[in-house]
């Protein structure tokens, strides 16, 4: 199999590296990081004039890409800049759940997505389901008029900028049923919805979404009632596939700090790369790095596959990798820099508490590595 990137690809990434390179800086993130709305309006609308929102969208859609090496391409630079934009929960996780669910009428949102004139985020994660894409416990109840919606959901990626939200909901079964899951749209506005937003380890801006008897018309039931765990799991596989390749970006970043400093810092008159000790530590990085890499590349391969047990199973591969050379990788560049490597001032400092919180989005290490096992027990 030829994993070579095709000439779109590498144009698009070369833009958007060369993009985030020049208009992007670090100064310029913690800026939009740190200010009320969590993103940049301006970034947001230059990012879907680059087209990085449209390649996450197959033709189908109205984009020109959506397949698992266009999201890798995106988001691997995304990750060299620390993007704090809502390319994540906008694009990718509500993006493909409209995209895989939604009826003609419903994929008229997709345009508003992909032109960047709308936000929408994937509302599903409560505080209580420790990643598992079956535990919801808000709840969906039909009324003479559609829907009536009640629960909370927690660590919503920026849902603060939401104007839309598909929601989780359970129409049927127990809390842990794997049949009996619904989606729902849900617009900012309706009357009983309300958003609470924080700051994030990382500096990205999450939210808890309050749905107090929120109603909602039938035709907002997003797909089949009760049958969502498949759209579920389609929205989480491409954003599992998106976390991995921003963590590569951010990787690749950290690794070449390390390595300059290494190279200038100097100790008893000789730079602190010529002891052999730091060499053979640096080493072991690189081919963490690399052994990542390659985990990324077999998700990206697999993720539009038919066969869901190999497709899941590369994606867990993947993210269990990623959530382990992620943090040797934040863990060692920290060290390798000395005292000055823990700075707010130094992007390194950033970098790996995005790859650590990259970890813990999604399903963390320890939860992939279980569900890998259990996958594999499926397919016996």
């Amino acid at each position: 199999m030829n994993f070579e990137h095709t000439e779109d690809r590498r144009m698009l990434a070369d833009t958007l590296n060369r993009y985030i390179a020049e208009q992007y800086g670090f100064e310029t993130r913690n800026r939009i990081a740190n200010s009320a709305e969590g993103y940049s309006p301006q970034q947001w609308a230059q990012f879907a004039e680059l087209g990085a929102i449209g390649a996450l969208f197959s033709e189908a859609d109205g984009g020109y890409g959506g397949a698992g090496f266009d999201i890798a391409v995106v988001f691997e630079a995304l990750g060299r800049g620390l993007v704090v934009e809502p390319l994540l929960g906008s694009a990718v996780l509500a993006g493909s759940a409209i995209s895989h669910a939604g009826n003609e009428q419903q994929r008229t949102w997709l345009d508003k997505l992909i032109d960047g004139s709308t936000i929408a985020t994937l509302a599903h994660g409560e505080a209580d389901s420790l990643y598992s894409l079956t535990q919801v416990a808000t709840t969906a109840r039909r009324t003479d008029n559609g829907w009536e919606l009640n629960g909370v959901k927690a660590v919503v990626p920026q849902g603060e900028a939401a104007t839309l939200f598909v929601v989780s909901a359970r129409t049927a079964g127990g809390v842990d049923d794997a049949q009996g899951l619904s989606l729902f749209l849900v617009p900012a506005d309706a009357p009983g919805l309300t958003v609470r937003g924080q700051t994030a380890v990382d500096g990205g801006r999450v939210a808890t979404v309050t749905l107090d008897h929120v109603t909602v018309p039938a035709d907002a039931l997003l797909g089949t009632e009760g049958a969502a765990l498949a759209t579920l799991e389609h929205a989480m596989g491409r954003g599992v596939l998106a976390l991995c390749a921003e963590s590569l970006g951010a990787m690749d970043v950290a690794r070449q700090a390390t390595l300059e400093y290494l190279q200038t810092r100097k100790q008893f008159g000789v730079p602190i790369g010529s002891f052999q000790a730091l060499q053979h530590r640096m080493a072991d990085v690189l081919l963490e790095i690399e052994q990542a890499r390659s985990a990324v590349i077999n998700a990206a391969a697999a993720v539009d596959g038919d066969d869901r047990l190999a497709r899941e199973k590369a994606l867990s591969a993947a993210k269990f990798t990623i959530g382990r050379v992620g943090t040797l990788v934040a863990e060692e560049a920290i060290q390798l820099h000395g005292g000055i490597g823990m700075t707010w001032e130094l992007p390194l400092s950033h970098y790996a508490k995005r790859l650590v919180m990259i970890d813990h989005q999604l399903g963390d290490e320890d939860f992939h590595l279980a569900r890998y096992i259990a996958l594999g027990q499926e397919a016996a």
